[in-house]
């Protein structure tokens, strides 16, 4: 399946890579909608400050919680690939109910049922678009080139196989053609 990342860190590096990597997504990401909150929000003449008041106050906490979300979504795939021993889509499947699932443990089990059940159609939704779009980018198979064969200047004669497994050849310009081609053979399977 082409679902899955080969270029990535091996297991255990992979989970604080992806931690910080959401850290930071999370802080670019907070940091530019508390922007836009904390300008919307500030009183004339102090919008700047507002602004960056808001990102200062909110961008951390946002990065904090993408990255608690990555490093759980890293820890459960790195387990459910160690497990199975192998790398495929349904390990990030089972990795975003697992994260969804934990992280609402807290709230009780029918809140972390409902999350783990989103957590994992999410994911099931990102990897077979992953998939979808790798396979449409995909360059096509390379078409099998042509052979060409030599003219030879006579003709090659016709032959036919006997059932004793004996190959003959025959001048098919003199209209006589063996037994062994007119006979009937028994249907497709020569008689077994």
């Amino acid at each position: 399946m082409s679902g899955v990342e080969h270029g990535r860190e091996p297991c255990p590096h992979r989970i604080y890579d992806d931690i910080g990597g959401a850290f930071a997504m999370g802080a670019v990401g907070g940091g530019a909608v508390n922007l836009v909150k904390g300008v919307y929000n500030s009183p004339k003449g102090y919008v700047l400050a507002g602004g960056l008041e808001a990102i200062r106050r909110e961008a951390p906490k946002i990065g904090g919680s993408f990255a608690i979300w990555g490093g759980l979504f890293s820890a459960f795939d790195c387990t459910l690939v160690a497990i199975r021993r192998k790398e495929d889509p349904w390990n990030p499947i089972m990795s975003g109910a697992l994260t969804g699932g934990v992280l609402q443990l807290r709230y009780g089990l029918a809140s972390a049922g409902r999350s783990a059940a989103f957590g994992g159609f999410l994911l099931a939704v990102i990897e077979g678009i992953s998939i979808m779009i790798s396979r449409v980018s995909a360059p096509p198979p390379p078409q099998p080139m042509a052979i060409e064969m030599p003219q030879s200047a006579a003709e090659p004669r016709p032959t036919a196989v006997r059932a004793d497994g004996y190959v003959s050849e025959y001048d098919a310009g003199a209209g006589a053609v063996p037994a062994e081609v007119t006979q009937k053979s028994g249907g497709f399977w020569g008689g077994i």
